[in-house]
């Protein structure tokens, strides 16, 4: 049996474009973004973000996406599987356990409880809520989320069980159905809020702002934040991307599909800003907010301007179809190393999964009130309180490790021409770029983004 058909595959390119950039396209994108495009000097952060999704971000993905279709099996087992095939130590295996299991599940534990404060207000800005809203009142309506442990542990479990159940149906029936309708409604979403933003918000001040770079605001830390931003968005080294290229058939052109969705991921990133920056400027609100840009600061501009009330819905709607897009892309590489080495079925190691997500997520909806000032390594002097800590630990450890031993694996153990081959291109030209900056360019460009991360 050849190894194309071990696993089921993408029907066609478009489902398997579509679920890509599903998973590029979350909260990263529309809620992460704007804050930190607000919070760094707007322009010149921009610039930079696109500059290093182009030269790290690309690259990583292509190698991700190479290495899962030239192993036909879990991230784990496809890593070896190359190694293996290139006379190198099956060792290699251990990133796909670092990305697959401690990335993938580690980020979807925390994701989901924010995700679903995006379903609880949803409700909050359909019913109305946000009406006439200042800032003590939106400060009181998180507060008052924060503050109900039994509201936060519902919505976090709502939104496992669907992100389960997609999964649990499988690639062609669940996951591909899935984003096969999603995907364009939230494409369709985007593209309506942001064309109301423009029109009734501030889009001349928001266009200055998003693409008028002023690089006297330039930092270290601004480089280093647009860095990690570049390789947050793309849901990097979390063995995503290695799995869904090992349902990937051959006829599929690897290096044109990574650049389509490395370009759509970062179209909607704009775009998002598009969406929420000329009401930030109408509304003379801070752009510079932080993470509290989405959950505290829009809904006093929703409460204000016209139809803000379906506006605001629709907002959310958004979001929690991002989520949703990104959270299943999370909890299928452990669901297919559950099925492959647990010798579980697909709804068991789903719900094996999810259920393993939900129970440390619960971890972060108690860290909002009941665990609030509970810091597990405060004995170290490291004063982070669970969701902090879960947050670092995947976000700035994880992530950045795994995504480097993947560059060095494939840049430095893959042999060249299981590369070439399985890229379908010759040498010199396009792999020959590729290959440089997967080589050397990317581990040191990473290595810069741990050490930040670490500081």
């Amino acid at each position: 049996m050849e190894k194309s058909d071990v696993r089921p595959q993408w029907s066609s390119r478009m489902p398997f474009i579509f679920a890509a950039v599903g998973s590029a396209v979350g909260l990263g994108n529309i809620w992460r973004f704007p804050y930190m495009a607000g919070e760094n000097g707007g322009a010149a952060f921009v610039l930079i973000y696109v500059a290093f999704v182009v030269l790290i971000g690309l690259p990583v993905l292509i190698a991700e996406l190479t290495i899962g279709r030239r192993g036909r099996m879990s991230p784990i087992t496809s890593i070896r599987n190359v190694a293996e095939e290139s006379n190198s130590s099956k060792r290699w295996g251990w990133i796909g356990h670092l990305s697959s299991l401690g990335g993938g599940l580690g980020l979807l534990a925390f994701y989901s409880v924010i995700a679903g404060w995006v379903l609880a207000y949803i409700i909050k800005a359909g019913s109305g809520m946000f009406l006439g809203f200042t800032a003590a009142d939106s400060a009181a309506a998180l507060d008052e989320l924060y503050a109900s442990t039994p509201v936060m542990a519902f919505w976090h479990f709502v939104f496992i069980a669907v992100t389960v159940y997609i999964v649990g149906k499988g690639i062609n029936a669940g996951l591909e159905k899935a984003v096969t309708y999603l995907m364009p409604v939230l494409f369709l979403l985007l593209l309506m809020l942001a064309g109301y933003s423009m029109a009734t918000g501030e889009f001349l001040a928001a266009l200055h702002y998003l693409f008028a770079p002023d690089f006297s605001k330039l930092t270290g830390e601004v480089v280093l934040n647009a860095v990690g931003q570049a390789f947050f968005s793309l849901s990097l080294a979390l063995g995503t991307m290695v799995a869904y290229g090992a349902y990937l058939p051959k006829s599929i052109s690897i290096h044109r599909s990574a650049t389509l969705i490395a370009a759509a991921d970062t179209g909607v990133a704009l775009i998002a800003g598009m969406a929420i920056f000329p009401l930030v400027f109408a509304y003379g609100l801070n752009p510079g907010s932080g993470p509290d840009l989405i959950f505290k600061t829009l809904p006093i501009a929703f409460g204000q301007m016209p139809g803000g009330a379906i506006f605001g819905m629709l907002f959310f709607i958004l979001l929690a179809i991002a989520a949703v897009t990104s959270s299943i892309s999370m909890l299928e590489p452990a669901v297919a190393y559950f099925e492959e080495r647990q010798d579980m079925n697909r709804w068991k190691s789903a719900i094996f999964g999810g259920g393993i997500a939900f129970l440390i997520g619960l971890l972060t909806v108690f860290t909002q009130n009941d665990l609030a000032e509970f810091h597990p390594l405060a004995s170290f002097g490291i004063e982070m309180d669970f969701f902090q800590l879960n947050n670092f630990i995947v976000s700035n450890l994880i992530m950045p490790i795994g995504a480097l031993l993947l560059a060095i694996f494939v840049g430095w153990q893959v042999k060249r021409n299981v590369l070439r081959d399985e890229l379908g291109l010759p040498e010199g030209g396009i792999f020959a770029i590729w290959h440089v900056l997967i080589k050397f360019f990317c581990p040191v460009a990473i290595i810069a983004i741990l050490i930040s991360g670490l500081a």
